[in-house]
């Protein structure tokens, strides 16, 4: 018997999810699970950190101070103080070197795989360029404003992100599939299936025998007998 095409009420959106939720539940955690271990596998987590100095200079001669922050002749020093397994031309792509709104206030950031190691990198880069910089350009007037400290989050996070999306797919192709599924079920439900598929009204339905039903109305049924009886006896 072919079925006719209906339209579908929110009612029976809701139907069709919780009679299969389970096939929802269980693409959602899958995945969910697969998309959280694919961004642990495929990010590389990177802290940044970063320590102030003061630079007594005019804006001729910081823009020189600054380059030489990050040349060899201080890194190298930097290199051997903490004993990195890295060059100082590699260093070097790790820290960027600013003036904070044009003041004399200069931030050096660095940036690593491990967020204690880049807060040491950047203080004892400030270190060493106030130790070494009256030596190349016969200048000594540089303080130390706040030292770098150990910032514990990533800067390039995007693990939440991906479960997130990964959430939200599980959902969608879990209720797609419901949807797909319910579209293959010729099975004929009560009320709306039957008058639907025979264009009748339905005016009654046999109720599900059960052994609770036939014993109710066994008992219904002897109430009524002795009633009668009790009645016909007057």
């Amino acid at each position: 018997m072919k079925r006719v095409p209906r339209e579908i009420d929110l009612k029976e959106v809701v139907d069709i999810i919780r009679k299969r939720i389970w096939i929802v539940l269980m693409i959602t955690v899958i995945t969910t699970i697969g998309g959280a271990f694919y961004s642990a596998k495929t990010t590389t987590l990177l802290y940044q950190s970063s320590t102030n100095i003061i630079i007594g200079a005019d804006s001729e001669l910081m823009k020189t101070l600054q380059v030489i922050i990050k040349n060899v002749t201080v890194l190298e020093k930097v290199v051997k103080e903490l004993n990195l397994e890295r060059t100082p031309e590699a260093l070097a792509s790790q820290i960027t070197v600013q003036s904070l709104e044009g003041s004399q206030v200069v931030s050096i950031n660095v940036v690593d795989t491990n967020p204690e190691l880049a807060a040491d990198i950047a203080n004892t880069t400030a270190s060493v360029f106030k130790r070494e910089i009256p030596k190349i350009v016969d200048f000594k007037d540089v303080s130390l404003l706040s030292p770098a400290k150990v910032n514990p989050y990533p800067i390039n996070e995007t693990q939440n992100r991906t479960i997130i999306i990964s959430l939200i797919f599980g959902l969608a192709i879990g209720i797609g599939l419901a949807f797909l599924l319910d579209s293959f079920d010729d099975t004929i439900r009560p009320d709306q299936d039957m008058e639907d598929s025979l264009g009748l009204p339905l005016l009654g339905k046999v109720p599900k025998m059960t052994k609770k039903n036939i014993k109710k109305k066994s008992n219904h049924q002897q109430a009524v007998n002795v009633r009668s009886e009790t009645i016909a006896s007057k």
